[in-house]
């Protein structure tokens, strides 16, 4: 099946990496705020019946979630077959328990959030302090690559 890859703005060279790795091609898209800070997406690519994937490191994840949201819901709208985030650093891992009453438990809640729109997610070394695996919390394949193998 080919694959097509997007990139969040500051992931472009990720991009290119998978690109040549995997032959597959880079995906075009038209991404800017309208006056009012709401965010525009438009995909300039064919993307029908390909595999899409989406490269988007989340830290600073509040001002990155949206434009990922938005991208891949369009991309499965465009009849992509399967959208996988590649995600070297995954946000929100941190806050696994709530140590203090009142407290969100924010690594499920995002969890639940990117598992209902991605179909697979990429990561290396994910922050899994009193998990065992990423599937504690997602619903969706995850994949989890470890630097240290690749450093040394």
């Amino acid at each position: 099946m080919k694959s097509i890859v997007f990139s969040l703005s500051g992931n472009e060279a990720l991009v290119k990496s998978i690109t040549e790795k995997l032959g597959a091609e880079a995906g075009q898209t038209e991404m800017r705020h309208f006056p009012d800070g709401e965010t525009y997406i438009r995909v300039l690519s064919d993307v029908a019946g390909k595999q899409a994937i989406i490269a988007a490191t989340l830290d600073s994840p509040d001002s990155k979630l949206l434009s990922l949201y938005f991208l891949s819901k369009l991309l499965k709208e465009l009849k992509v077959s399967k959208v996988t985030l590649v995600a070297p650093y995954l946000a929100y891992m941190r806050q696994d328990k709530r140590f203090k009453e009142g407290e969100a438990v924010t690594s499920e809640y995002f969890a639940k959030l990117l598992s209902s729109f991605v179909d697979e997610i990429i990561t290396i070394d994910p922050h899994l302090h009193r998990r065992h695996s990423m599937s504690e919390i997602y619903s969706v394949p995850c994949k989890v690559i470890h630097a240290s193998e690749l450093i040394s």
